[in-house]
Formats: C-alpha cells, structure tokens, sequence
C-alpha cells in the first residue's frame, strides 16, 4: 500500500477540509466523547490516514453504509477524498448522530444520511437490507460478530471492508460467520502506519444473508457464529 499517497491526500491535496473536519471533532469532543484520541498528529494518523487506506476497495460511485459510525471514521475521511461515494452511517447513540448531521451539514454532503438506529434493527428494515454496494466498519466489534452486523446490509457482489489491527485470531474464528452469512473472505491487506499494525479485511458478498440474521438480543456479541 501506498501510504505517501495517502498522506499526500489529506495533507495537501485536501488539507483544508481535514482541518476542519479535525476542528469539528475536537470542538464536539469536548461536550461528549467521540474519540480518545485527541492530539493532531495522532488523529490525522490514526483517524483520517487509517480510514482513507480502504478507498481502493469501493468501487466508483458505490452506495456505502457504515455500522457503529460513532465519530465518523472511516466514512467521512472516504467521503472527503471520494466524493463520488453515498454514505448511510448507523450509529445507535442519538448525541454522535447530532455531530455527524452537523458535519454533514458543515461540508455539504447532500447524500451523506445518518440513521440513530441498532445496526440490527437496521438489517432488518427491507428498505436497507441488501441494499448497499459496501459496508464499512471500524473498531466496532471482533469479526465474527461484526461480520452479522454489517453483511446483511450489503447486496450479493458487493463487498464489506473491515478496518482492524492484528487480526490473524479473528479471521480463524470468523471462518464459520463469513460462511454462514453468504461471505467470502476475498482478502487481507496488512500494512504499517507509523509503527502500528493495520488490516484491512475484504469480505466479498456472494451469497444472500439467511433471513434469521442478525439474531438480535445481543446474540451476535454472546454467541457468534
């Protein structure tokens, strides 16, 4: 992976954008938690350079749903670099939707919904469920249990990129999850940021999601597939 590229990218190329949005963040942060980190060389590396590396994998124009969107990472970083991009965020936190609707607004992202709902109330709405061309996910849950929230979002041939550390013992444990819930693990991209292992886990959709999931209850998190 080209990491200078994508320095490049939010440092100059839309350096002022990145700016604001890191203004934004902080300014909300103080009222409600968002992010612990804070520091501007951290969050430039570890929010907006991290969420930006998984660009390649969606395709032009693609209609995006993020789960657990809390502060907005990865989708408005890729929202900013990619604006070709359509992003519904579920955030289930009705105070990180009203900062997510406030940068929207900020930046004019006219095709940028947030929804205050239950990733798995959400993939049970017919209105969502196998609607979109890719979901995304960071720092939300291990991959077996991500992989029930965020697949049956995503329409056969579409894909879901999961933004993770080190992840060699959730990928062996998420085997059975991709499987039942009509994935297939197309491929992991492990780089370096800064000294800090990173992957990104592309899961191509092939299969539609059986009815019965997600669970809901809180089984994903209990008793994953």
């Amino acid at each position: 992976m080209d990491i200078k590229s994508y320095e490049y990218c939010i440092r100059e190329e839309h350096a002022e954008e990145f700016e604001k949005l890191y203004e934004m963040l902080i300014e909300c942060n103080k009222k409600f938690n968002l992010t612990s980190v804070t520091e501007r060389e951290e969050v430039y590396t570890k929010h907006f350079l991290d969420s930006v590396t998984g660009e390649k994998y969606l395709k032009n124009g693609a209609d995006v749903c993020e789960i657990g969107s809390g502060g907005g990472f990865p989708s408005l970083p890729l929202k900013i670099i990619r604006s070709d991009l359509k992003f519904t965020l579920i955030e289930s936190t009705g105070k990180k939707c009203g900062y997510l609707k406030s940068v929207a607004e900020s930046f004019n992202f006219s095709d940028v919904r947030v929804l205050n709902i239950r990733a798995e109330e959400g993939a049970r709405d017919g209105k969502l469920r196998e609607k979109f061309d890719a979901a995304v996910a960071r720092a939300v849950a291990r991959l077996n249990t991500l992989c029930e929230y965020c697949l049956p979002f995503v329409k056969a041939g579409g894909v879901f990129v999961a933004y993770k550390g080190e992840c060699g013992a959730e990928l062996e444990e998420a085997k059975n999850a991709i499987e039942v819930l009509g994935g297939r693990l197309e491929r992991v991209e492990s780089f370096d940021i800064n000294g800090e292992k990173r992957s990104l886990v592309v899961i191509k959709k092939v299969n539609i999601t059986p009815g019965k999931y997600p669970r809901g209850r809180g089984l994903e998190r209990k008793r994953p597939l």
